[in-house]
């Protein structure tokens, strides 16, 4: 294969693609990015403001790897595409042709045209050099308010308590996160935001941020007229498609770059993965933009056999998808919708703890297995992904809970309390399987 690959983004989706190409080819392989000179790990960058690592153990590759394999890095701003003639136009004047372009730009932080949003000390979080701001302007302050109830939001609330300074998180929605949460995981993830000393204040909303005659926040108005003091706003409000730089290309985009289920943009020889690609078909169950780590890597990996000779769909499996709110880790797998569907039904467990909960949705007619959440407790995601391809019924699920059990030796079960739930809810009298020397073989080989 004699072309030149050029890819416009050196997140997960970028850098999967251009792995996996150069392991299945010898094509010239450029990646482009004008945030960093390397790939680093993006959910890693809160642990670098709470001081746990540096920038340079995010780095999944040595700086190395790159000559190595032959993989040439460039940190430049693309600022135009022009597909006609295969050639990109970079913000310092300079330009470079393609044979092949795959965009992988990745997302941005949303703005809603808020008076004062341009104060210094107000951001969003997403970039490296977000993270640099919030050093700077996270200085020497005593409070701050973050504007909205999503996982980057958590995640500077978290990182801001980490140094003590106060922390004020506003929630336009009766609960937080309760449009991807059910009720009552929901209110037990707002329980334990409130446990850690964060000001949460549910069905509030941003009116206007207030500067001094530096021109820099000292405090927030909300839109039922209360005033919070603060010296730093987050806004968190989520992100959308990094694509206003094709604004006067030949590629189609709505919130994101149109593609097809091969990736195919419709301008030919150009491709779109990640958090900027749009599926105009998207799969049963699945959103048209998907912005989450893994599915990022699938699209790279996919993508690359396409672009080696082999097209491929992408064929993502079920849903998946963790997080961390402060101490407690979230799973799910397959569909859980904040309300039930009329032909679904659900079973849910919570612990004395308030801190640990399990879901799992069903469907009402023959009681197979749909989606689960788990909150608190580690679950096997090949044990639960098989159950949703085998389509397994509930009372199996229950009877081989065990078999999900990520940590059954440091950690307390939990199956026997769940069954017994069960039984009392769905009048059965289900007891937990017992192993068979076969079963805890087979467990053992696929983990290894």
């Amino acid at each position: 294969m004699n072309k030149h690959i050029v890819i416009i983004g050196n997140g997960i989706s970028g850098i999967t693609c251009a792995r996996h190409v150069r392991k299945m080819s010898d094509a010239s392989i450029t990646v482009i990015s004008g945030e960093s000179e390397h790939f680093f790990s993006r959910t890693a960058l809160m642990y670098i403001y709470m001081g746990h690592m540096q920038y340079e153990h995010t780095k999944p590759y040595e700086d190395f790897f790159w000559g190595k394999n032959r993989i040439e890095l460039q940190k430049k701003y693309v600022t135009r595409v022009d597909s006609k003639n295969k050639t990109l136009q970079f913000s310092d004047g300079g330009s470079m042709n393609y044979d092949t372009l795959v965009l992988a730009t990745g997302s941005k932080p949303n703005r809603f045209g808020w008076k004062g949003q341009d104060l210094k000390g107000v951001q969003g979080l997403y970039h490296l050099q977000d993270l640099e701001a919030m050093e700077e302007n996270s200085k020497g302050i005593t409070h701050a308010v973050i504007v909205g109830g999503g996982l980057i939001g958590i995640e500077m609330a978290e990182m801001l308590r980490s140094r003590n300074i106060g922390v004020s998180l506003l929630v336009r929605e009766k609960n937080y996160w309760d449009n991807v949460l059910p009720p009552e995981e929901a209110q037990m993830i707002g329980r334990h935001i409130c446990e850690h000393h964060v000001d949460l204040r549910l069905e509030t909303e941003l009116a206007e941020i207030i500067g001094n005659s530096n021109e820099k926040v000292k405090s927030i108005i909300t839109k039922t007229g209360d005033e919070i003091p603060c010296q730093f706003v987050g806004l968190t409000v989520g992100v959308s498609p990094n694509i206003d730089f094709l604004k006067d290309s030949e590629i189609e985009t709505q919130r994101g770059i149109l593609i097809n289920k091969y990736f195919e943009t419709n301008v030919t020889d150009v491709y779109a993965i990640g958090d900027c690609a749009q599926f105009n078909n998207p799969l049963p169950d699945r959103k048209p933009i998907e912005q989450v780590w893994y599915t990022g890597r699938m699209h790279g990996e996919t993508l690359a056999k396409t672009l080696c000779g082999k097209r491929t769909a992408y064929q993502p499996g079920h849903w998946f998808n963790s997080a961390k709110f402060f101490d407690i880790e979230y799973q799910t797998y397959g569909t859980v919708n904040t309300t039930l569907n009329d032909d679904e039904e659900t079973f849910y467990w919570e612990h004395r703890s308030d801190k640990i909960c399990f879901r799992a949705v069903f469907d009402k007619s023959n009681r197979q297995l749909i989606g689960i959440n788990g909150f608190g407790m580690r679950l096997r995601h090949d044990v639960i992904d098989r159950w949703l391809t085998e389509k397994r019924n509930m009372d199996y699920v229950m009877q081989h809970l065990a078999d999900a059990n990520f940590d059954p030796e440091f950690y307390e079960p939990y199956e026997k309390e769940i069954i017994s739930k069960y039984n009392q809810e769905f009048n059965t009298e289900l007891q937990p399987a017992k192993k068979s020397w076969k079963r805890i073989l087979n467990l053992i080989v696929q983990n290894t």
